[in-house]
């Protein structure tokens, strides 16, 4: 998925305290469309001005359930990415994901599509026409300095459910609830869909050296004793050896997001994650570079010149061309 507004302000944040004495932050979304003319409406949490990551994460976006036939569904044509992960995960609906790395796959509900962009790479995301409802995430992991320049890559996973009275887990990245994930990541992550009836309290063994966050999508659960409801995400620091997810009297489905502080500043700018603002420049140059000919984007991405960001294999639409650069300097982030 591309980002296609600039970063807006903060949300309003609420604190209190969770059972191991660290500070909860509950941060809202604020709504962003996808362009168009029957935008998608997606939910943003992350980034805001007061974070920009938990552990490596640095992107949340939340959506749906739509109606395909009133929103439009999701037509994200050809864009680039650098320096980053790229973790869909569905709960209803369909999404073809096409890229220039000669990836083809569906991602569907409880299956992982994990790609990574290192060096460089473009796709496309559009929902499928037997798609009526569509609803889920779209979440970005940075990469460490050291492996930001990696060969581009895909991997899909469907993680086994475990469980226990009132509750349900999937498991697609590291390790939690006696689950491990195979799906390799470049710095020490866990991410994981919960489910929980009304009622039940779920109480989570954490890696202390972790921050952790939840995303609420159904129902209003009481995180690490923070109340929240749909669409938040709750943030709890490192430090803490439990969290503790408790539903209410709704049914809960929340993402579980966590992992070690990446520890060094990033540079972010619509697509791109790179080490200073002239080398994301540089990035965005290529882009429009490959795009363009005599001064207009090509019709058809097949069109698009050889470079950095290859050509997305099997897809015709006009690739998104990237939005001016700020006047000043892009900002470090940590």
């Amino acid at each position: 998925m591309t980002r296609l507004e600039p970063p807006a302000d903060a949300m309003d944040e609420v604190t209190c305290s969770s059972r191991d004495g660290g500070q909860v932050e509950v941060m809202s979304p604020r709504e962003v469309p996808l362009g168009g003319p029957r935008a998608m409406t997606v939910r943003r949490t992350l980034p805001q001005r007061s974070r920009t990551l938990v552990g490596a994460w640095c992107f949340v976006d939340h959506y749906g359930p739509d109606q395909v036939a009133e929103s439009g569904g999701m037509k994200v044509a050809p864009h680039p990415h650098t320096g980053l992960q790229t973790v869909s995960w569905l709960f209803t609906g369909e999404i073809e994901h096409r890229d220039s790395a000669g990836h083809h796959a569906m991602v569907r509900p409880g299956e992982l599509n994990l790609m990574t962009a290192g060096r460089g790479i473009s796709h496309s995301e559009v929902s499928t026409a037997r798609t009526t409802t569509l609803h889920g995430a779209q979440l970005w992991v940075a990469l460490p300095a050291e492996h930001r320049a990696t060969d581009p890559g895909f991997t899909h996973y469907v993680p086994d459910p475990v469980g226990g009275p009132g509750w349900e887990a999937r498991v697609f990245l590291g390790s939690l609830l006696g689950s491990t994930s195979p799906v390799t990541t470049f710095s020490p992550l866990v991410g994981a869909e919960l489910l929980l009836e009304a009622g039940t309290r779920l109480d989570l063994d954490v890696d202390p050296a972790h921050e952790h966050a939840v995303l609420v999508d159904a129902g209003a659960p009481t995180v690490a004793g923070a109340a929240t409801t749909r669409g938040d995400l709750a943030y709890l620091p490192t430090g803490a050896t439990g969290l503790c997810v408790e539903a209410g009297e709704q049914p809960v489905r929340a993402l579980l997001l966590g992992g070690e502080p990446l520890g060094e500043a990033i540079v972010m700018f619509w697509n791109f994650i790179g080490a200073d603002h002239d080398e994301v420049a540089a990035y965005r140059e290529e882009w429009q570079a490959q795009i363009t000919r005599d001064g207009e984007v090509v019709a058809d991405s097949q069109d698009v010149a050889a470079g950095r960001f290859g050509t997305v294999v099997g897809d015709h639409h006009r690739p998104i061309p990237a939005p001016a650069l700020p006047t000043v300097r892009l900002k470090e982030r940590r």
